[in-house]
């Protein structure tokens, strides 16, 4: 039935960036700070294609096989007039195609549409590239961290660690890698080079198990055309601070989790990072397995991503997210940097994360934060500058967020502080609060977390033009709802379930211990991933055989369902099995139950 449909899927290559604001990139840009590669949506579709993610459909023997895979690509290729070859096996099972050398994205194009037009392949996109977002010098103590503890825009830290200071729990700050800082040292776990390209690396190797930070500086026209210099940013180095540098030892600054563990994993290099490794980096960090790479001894239940670029949410990344909140990492990433929609950007548009704006010491929205209905919080992320400076001046750096640092303007020298700008800063300091939260109750779910943080939430003390979520995170108002409200129980099924072309499948729940029948409020969390949403109609099955329809063929041909329904079974037994019932109403295209909960 789908040989008529078209699916328009636009070709954008992702300009990762650090989103910090001053000499970094990210999601978003700050619009004055240089980035290593343009933020304009424009400048972003013309940045050259080196690698392609085709994900096949499982009933492809590409999706299992390398060997099919290889031969495919190389098929598909030489009918391209180009010369691509597999490369290797994702850790969601996507194949990453390399087209032997960077092209034109018109040239890439080509390869693409002939994955395009196959059946077999449920998605294929450009292997874009993601970078830091940036930052700004100045010194630093504790004195000047408004961020924490001022009462018309801190976040309301102190009086939180009278319950927790996030003991126990990793974070994986999935950045530029780490470099050494005595503020962090006590507080880092091992964590894992994903850079491929050495060149990037600058470590002459590809992925190793060492996530140093070698710096991600770059001369003019490097990275793109357009590209300015830009000295290394340490932003990995920055972002770990603010969620859990070493406090009460006499020196620099305080963590927000500060007994916490950051595990750094290293995607930024020179000229940003690939989409590719980024995946693969979320994938492992969250205790999934990634090819070729030793599993992870300490998966973490927060995991931070303040990078990003131009374009909506891929296949790749939402894949790899919807996994890792299924494995129960809670995921968290920055708005971006470039005063426009966050839902233009990735991957703040993707489903199932904590998307973060940033405000300033005023409170009010942060003049260079992205805004719109996908924010679900803001978070200081300070203004080192006004909106009216001159763009990449630092004029107000007491009004900056402070943190670790190194003072290399190119290789790592010594350790130092500074105060930087941006949504890369504000989303550390809700990752931080997540880390505290898990370390209160360890028995919450990414979605449990995600309402508190947002429930807790108070008014911004100024204002956000364009959205900023449900306003400004408060610590000690999450951590005190969180520490005296029972935990609601959650029940959850992680087995993938196939669903085929005109059939019927299920997925059980068997529900225990609950007393009396099922809430008025009843949350069930549904990650389904498919190829067209349109063909799918899915059910709740209450354990009497009562139907409660969540979804019924809508979406039409877009991909995968990531969502919390809200359902009225206040007349059902809490206690039996329930049921996630997906009918596919439709050939040619397939997916699978990825995950689903029931939270009473």
């Amino acid at each position: 039935m789908h040989a008529t449909r078209r699916r328009l899927i636009s070709v954008v290559a992702i300009s990762v960036t650090l989103l910090a604001g001053t000499a970094t990139a990210s999601v978003a840009v700050a619009a004055d700070f240089p980035a290593p590669a343009p933020a304009g949506a424009g400048a972003a579709a013309a940045a050259p294609v080196e690698n392609l993610i085709v994900g096949y459909k499982a009933s492809a023997s590409e999706a299992s096989s390398n060997t099919a895979a290889a031969d495919d690509a190389a098929a598909k290729s030489k009918k391209a007039g180009k010369k691509a070859k597999f490369d290797r096996r994702l850790g969601t099972g996507a194949a990453l195609v390399n087209l032997g050398q960077a092209v034109a994205p018109a040239d890439a194009a080509d390869v693409i549409a002939q994955f395009r037009a196959d059946p077999d392949v449920a998605y294929v996109e450009p292997d874009s590239r993601a970078y830091a977002l940036a930052a700004t010098p100045n010194d630093t103590d504790y004195a000047k961290q408004w961020d924490l503890f001022e009462p018309s825009a801190g976040m309301n830290v102190p009086a939180a660690w009278d319950k927790t200071t996030g003991s126990g729990v990793t974070v994986a700050v999935i950045d530029t890698g780490s470099v050494a800082h005595s503020d962090l040292a006590a507080n880092t776990v091992a964590g894992y080079d994903f850079i491929t390209s050495s060149t990037a690396a600058r470590d002459g190797n590809g992925r190793d198990n060492n996530p140093a930070d070698q710096g991600d500086w770059s001369a003019a026209g490097e990275c793109s055309a357009t590209s300015k210099a830009s000295d290394s940013s340490w932003h990995g180095t920055h972002v770990a601070g603010t969620i859990a540098a070493a406090t009460g030892n006499s020196k620099g600054i305080a963590g927000i989790a500060y007994n916490a563990r950051i595990q750094p994993v290293r995607v930024l290099g020179k000229c940003g990072g690939a989409t590719s490794d980024i995946v693969d980096a979320i994938t492992w960090a969250s205790g999934g397995t990634v090819p070729g790479v030793p599993a992870n001894a300490t998966p973490a239940k927060v995991i931070n991503m303040s990078l990003g670029g131009s374009g909506a949410c891929g296949t790749s990344y939402q894949n790899a997210i919807n996994a890792a909140v299924g494995r129960g990492t809670t995921v968290v990433v920055a708005a971006g940097n470039s005063n426009a929609d966050a839902a233009g950007f990735s991957p703040a548009s993707c489903n199932n994360v904590i998307n973060v704006a940033a405000s300033n010491r005023t409170g009010d929205r942060s003049f260079y934060s992205n805004y719109g209905s996908i924010i679900d919080v803001a978070a200081p992320g300070g203004e080192t500058r006004r909106a009216t400076d001159t763009p990449g001046t630092v004029t107000t750096p007491e009004n900056g967020i402070l943190s670790t640092l190194n003072a290399g303007t190119t290789t790592p020298g010594a350790e130092n502080y500074k105060p930087y700008q941006g949504t890369s800063m504000a989303a550390p300091h809700v990752a931080g609060l997540a880390a505290l939260l898990v370390a209160a109750k360890p028995t919450l779910t990414p979605a449990q977390i995600e309402s508190a943080i947002k429930t807790n939430a108070r008014p911004l003390a100024g204002t956000c033009t364009g959205g900023c979520g449900t306003g400004l995170a408060d610590a000690t108002a999450t951590v005190n709802a969180v520490a005296t409200t029972p935990t609601t129980p959650t029940f959850q099924n992680t087995t993938d379930v196939a669903i085929g072309d005109n059939t019927t499948v299920e997925s059980p729940i068997t529900v225990t211990g609950v007393t009396g029948n099922a809430p008025a409020t009843l949350k069930a969390g549904v990650t389904i991933a498919h190829t067209y949403t349109g063909d799918l109609k899915v059910d709740l099955v209450a354990p009497d055989g009562s139907v409660y329809t969540l979804h019924n063929r809508t979406g039409g041909s877009a991909d995968n369902i990531g969502q919390t329904y809200t359902v009225n079974a206040s007349t059902e037994a809490a206690n039996g099995t329930w049921k996630l019932r997906v009918n596919d109403n439709a050939n040619g295209d397939t997916g699978k139950i990825d995950a689903w909960s029931l939270t009473f």
